[in-house]
């Protein structure tokens, strides 16, 4: 009869959606399979996804978050109505209240971009929480007591660096460094070193499968097939897990230095906590072999990576919508 709240992690890679009382229900790719000449919606989420790099001249196969941001507003929309349909969480009379999360840095715009694409999408009041915090809660963190709590949430398009205290953000870097990006790095590696074309998809498989970011800490191998640039035909190829750390190498390294300079900018006493304490990992990223030894290893701090990091946004929504009367209103979207 009633709708029942919603909380919403809009990944650009994945979106999750935690319902009030039913816990995670959803778990999808963030992708849209489009007829190009008419416009219409062919397939969204994980059906879209098989379609990415494997579809004829007239349908195309679109990512509408980028970076953690709407890239392209319509779509998303589609998007969002498309999963919230599916979990029929609207009630006769009423529909839901939404908890979305998003980057730290996103502009007002932005905001109001993804504010907008809710409420079109079929949700009452939209409130807009800051990703790491949202993250940290799911993580298990108390960040309501007056002690510092460092998270490191690497999502698709962005990674969000956040020291928090008292329920809030005390100092915060989001970067657009984090798993598209990683994919990125070892297709152009595989392109540069050994001219052989591979797909995104083939790119994920290597970083799940084999990559790691600490010399040494993994030493495995995988056979992959891709278009040979030189004679244009099919030719397969082992790479081994070291190729892909030094592949890697530099684009953590821009993860490590958000690292640093949050930790830089935190006050004394909230550092003197996260050494006691040390920092969490959230988000997919923090799966990559290796990542939470390198971080340990350069910020000189304890690292753990969270029981279920990429869940962690989508639990802490559930949480926050527990105590939604208690969210501060500068969140609410009027």
């Amino acid at each position: 009869m009633f709708a029942r709240d919603i909380g919403i992690d809009l990944g650009t890679a994945n979106v999750l959606i935690h319902v009030k009382g039913k816990g995670i229900v959803l778990n999808e790719p963030s992708v849209v399979a489009l007829d190009k000449n008419t416009g219409k919606v062919l397939a969204v989420g994980e059906e879209a996804r098989r379609m990415v790099g494997r579809t004829p001249g007239n349908i195309v196969a679109i990512r509408p978050l980028k970076d953690g941001v709407i890239a392209d507003f319509e779509v998303t929309e589609a998007m969002l109505k498309h999963f919230i349909n599916k979990l029929n969480v609207k009630g006769i009379l009423s529909k839901p209240r939404m908890l979305i999360c998003c980057p730290t840095n996103i502009t007002s715009v932005e905001q109001k971009a993804i504010k907008e694409a809710a409420e079109k999408s079929g949700g009452k009041q939209v409130f807009l929480e800051e990703e790491p915090k949202v993250a940290a809660i799911g993580a298990g963190m108390d960040i309501f007591q007056p002690s510092g709590n460092m998270v490191v949430d690497i999502g698709g398009g962005t990674t969000d660096v956040a020291v928090l205290s008292m329920g809030d953000v005390v100092t915060a870097s989001s970067i657009k460094m984090a798993g598209d990006k990683f994919d990125m790095e070892i297709l152009n590696y595989i392109k540069k070193e050994y001219k052989l074309l591979i797909g995104e998809r083939t790119a994920e498989d290597i970083k799940l499968k084999v990559a790691t970011v600490f010399p040494g800490a993994r030493d495995e191998e995988i056979t992959i097939r891709g278009r040979d640039m030189v004679t244009g035909l099919p030719r397969p190829l082992t790479v081994k897990s070291a190729e892909i750390e030094s592949a890697l190498r530099e684009s953590v390294a821009v993860i490590v230095q958000a690292a640093k300079s949050v930790l830089e900018r935190t006050p004394p006493e909230l550092s003197a906590d996260i050494i006691d304490r040390g920092v969490i990992l959230t988000g997919g990223g923090a799966l990559l072999n290796g990542l939470d030894q390198l971080l340990a290893d350069e910020l000189k701090v304890p690292v753990l990576v969270a029981e279920n990091p990429m869940d962690c946004v989508a639990i802490g929504t559930g949480i926050m919508l527990d105590n939604v009367d208690r969210l501060p209103k500068r969140k609410l979207a009027n």
